[in-house]
């Protein structure tokens, strides 16, 4: 649907639409997981936490009348503003991000150059030649004068050449871009230029939503839903990587790069990382099996809860050992974690190529291996927590209670799910992060918090046999922890 209410074509009354329901589906990025922190923020209270939510970020859900409202006013105050048509204004309003105070500044200091950079007017170096010639540049045809169309360049075509260049783009998905036909000629067609050379009407509403698209996600304080066939748009005052939701659809994505929640690694951090486990898919696949050998009696284990810590118990012996790097628990100590921290070897430098390869190898296996331990722990609790939620379901059947008096384990669960995501996407940060004094403080506190995460993890899936004072103390430790490493290295 056109922006401008007032331009052609744009008579609509669909309340809401998809954007992008003529676009092909993208393919599912690789490594991405069920949503497990859907729900946890204003579920979990945390007495006494830190006041300060290194997540905390305002925005709005707006449906799309609300959405092209937003733009329209944009819009028409620029175009009186700058004296030019609706449609020219638009150009120049995606030609800047919608950046309406620099776009002022711009044409205060230089209202043509303005123009000019907005591919909306030739440099004036640039202006082609008009002759009284009336044969079009394209099919070389004579045409009657009133049948050659150009735009503000003067490069003219026939009227016809001009539909099927239209129609051909529109028809592939382009909506601000079409633009002039002459070579080497950059300048964009306004909107009411390309509405009559549409043909069909259907072929105009796809171009009102490819054109709707572009305005959307040319604005830096808006970014479309993600979510299948939703029509909601998401505005920011200030745009930045932080968890947004949508309130239609209910999906959770980072406003900056429209994909999964990430902190705290970076948007092009995560797509680095993602790249590389989706084409080293084949060399890490080894590692992602279920089983391990006990290091104490070499019996084959399967992991089938969230928590690392794994107990064997038998008439001989008993075992206490972490799932990750097979070591002695109780060696972990509480402050550090040696076996989330990977051992960097300081002379590689100076030893083979062969030998470089290796260790990068050894140094990715390290970090992914951490990294898809935590996806299937993930998933492993959300196990847990339907199991809690039955025997919740169970006590309040049989009178043992309120679900309020039991929401409290739930609450656990989601806490343990909303920290172990933040957990796992550490170690992609931790895996580009140059090595130095801020490395080994985030370590520091990447460690502290898989600690506690795996104190509450235990507790969880024991919640029976801890009261809930002390389920409670935990979940407040294990989300301090984690604002804490948010607020420190959380990408601002």
């Amino acid at each position: 649907m056109s922006v401008d209410m007032n331009s052609q074509g744009s008579d609509s009354n669909e309340e809401d639409y998809d954007p992008n329901c003529e676009e092909e589906e993208e393919d599912e990025d690789p490594g991405d997981i069920e949503d497990y922190y859907d729900g946890v923020a204003n579920d979990v209270e945390q007495q006494g936490a830190d006041a300060f939510d290194p997540e905390e970020y305002q925005f709005t859900c707006l449906t799309y009348k609300e959405s092209e409202s937003t733009l329209n006013e944009h819009m028409a105050s620029l175009a009186d503003t700058l004296k030019v048509s609706h449609a020219v204004a638009k150009l120049v309003l995606v030609s800047f991000h919608w950046q309406i105070s620099e776009i002022l500044e711009r044409h205060k200091s230089n209202a043509a150059q303005l123009l000019v950079e907005a591919r909306v007017q030739p440099a004036s170096s640039k202006h082609a030649m008009v002759h009284s010639s009336h044969h079009c540049a394209v099919c070389m045809q004579f045409v009657r004068k009133e049948n050659l169309l150009s735009l503000a360049c003067q490069h003219q075509f026939c009227r016809s050449c001009w539909e099927q260049h239209c129609t051909v783009l529109v028809k592939d998905g382009v909506g601000v871009g079409v633009s002039c036909m002459a070579q080497d000629c950059l300048l964009r067609t306004p909107e009411d230029f390309v509405f009559p050379l549409l043909p069909s009407e259907e072929l105009k509403d796809k171009y009102r939503r490819y054109l709707f698209r572009d305005y959307v996600e040319s604005h830096y304080q808006l970014q479309l839903c993600p979510g299948a066939d939703c029509p909601m748009v998401i505005q920011v005052q200030e745009p930045k990587a932080r968890r947004v939701q949508c309130n239609r659809c209910n999906e959770v994505f980072c406003f900056k790069c429209r994909q999964m929640y990430h902190a705290p690694t970076d948007c092009a951090t995560i797509r680095k990382w993602l790249t590389k486990c989706a084409d080293d898919s084949e060399t890490a696949n080894y590692i992602s099996a279920h089983t391990k050998d006990c290091p104490k009696c070499n019996i084959c284990i399967e992991k089938n809860g969230g928590c690392n810590h794994m107990v064997m118990g038998f008439l001989l012996f008993s075992a206490d050992f972490c799932w990750m790097c097979l070591g002695d628990w109780k060696a972990h100590g509480s402050e550090y974690y040696e076996c989330s921290r990977y051992k960097e070897n300081p002379d590689i430098v100076n030893q083979s190529q062969q030998a470089q390869a290796r260790e990068a190898l050894k140094k990715y296996l390290f970090y992914f291996e951490r990294w898809e331990n935590h996806n299937k722990s993930l998933q492993l609790e959300a196990q847990t927590y339907q199991r809690i939620q039955e025997k919740i379901q169970e006590r309040v059947m049989n009178n043992l209670g309120t679900w309020i008096d039991w929401q409290y384990l739930q609450n656990a669960a989601k806490l343990l799910a909303k920290c172990r995501y933040t957990l796992q996407y550490t170690y992609p940060y931790a895996y580009y992060m140059e090595s130095g004094p801020r490395k080994k403080l985030f370590e520091y506190q990447q460690a502290q918090l898989e600690a506690e995460i795996e104190n509450l993890s235990w507790k969880v899936e024991r919640a029976d046999s801890y009261d809930r004072g002390d389920l409670e103390n935990q979940m407040h430790i294990a989300e301090q922890r984690r604002r804490t490493l948010l607020k420190d290295f959380h990408d601002t």
